[in-house]
């Protein structure tokens, strides 16, 4: 279970999220939930946030006369809901990320689509640096309202082992 309570004090819970080291195992899938639908002024506002200035992600004029029809999502802001949504079920509890790996756009998201979003582990080892935590490598994997796989990438995280995450060792 990703999402724990514990007891803080008489009548009163903590909320706490993610997994420690020893609760990954490779071959599973955890999907991610909700998913996102992203506006418009989503993409406008990540794109020039970004400094990206092509046109495809902000004018509708131009992206009229594109084989597209319409603006496209930013392929970064794509990633970045992907990881953002991953977050509670796989790197709540990371020491840090170590990379991403094999970014691939499979298929354009639009405006107004929905992001659904999915992780399978497909690694898991000791650190050899450290002995309080260990490596998990996932592959993320996200679709859209159809089931369209639109972007998968694989990411390296640093995970706390039990008894080593910061929750573990504050109020938290």
């Amino acid at each position: 279970m990703v999402q724990q309570a514990k007891q803080v004090g008489e009548n009163r819970f903590r909320e706490s999220f993610g997994r420690h080291y020893e609760e990954f195992h490779v071959g599973d899938i955890y999907e991610h939930r909700p998913g996102r639908t992203i506006t418009k002024t989503d993409n406008t506002w990540f794109t020039l946030l970004t400094m990206n200035t092509h046109p495809m992600h902000f004018d509708d004029e131009y992206a009229k006369a594109s084989e597209f029809g319409k603006c496209i999502v930013c392929s970064p802001l794509t990633v970045a809901l992907m990881v953002g949504m991953s977050v509670t079920d796989c790197s709540q509890k990371a020491i840090a990320n170590l990379g991403w790996d094999d970014i691939r756009m499979t298929h354009p998201l639009f405006e107004d689509d929905t992001l659904y979003a999915e992780s399978e582990v497909v690694e898991k080892r000791e650190s050899a640096s450290r002995p309080g935590a260990g490596i998990v490598t996932i592959k993320t994997r996200g679709y859209n309202q159809d089931g369209k796989l639109v972007c998968s990438f694989i990411r390296k995280m640093l995970i706390a082992k039990q008894g080593h995450s910061v929750e573990d060792k504050v109020n938290y």
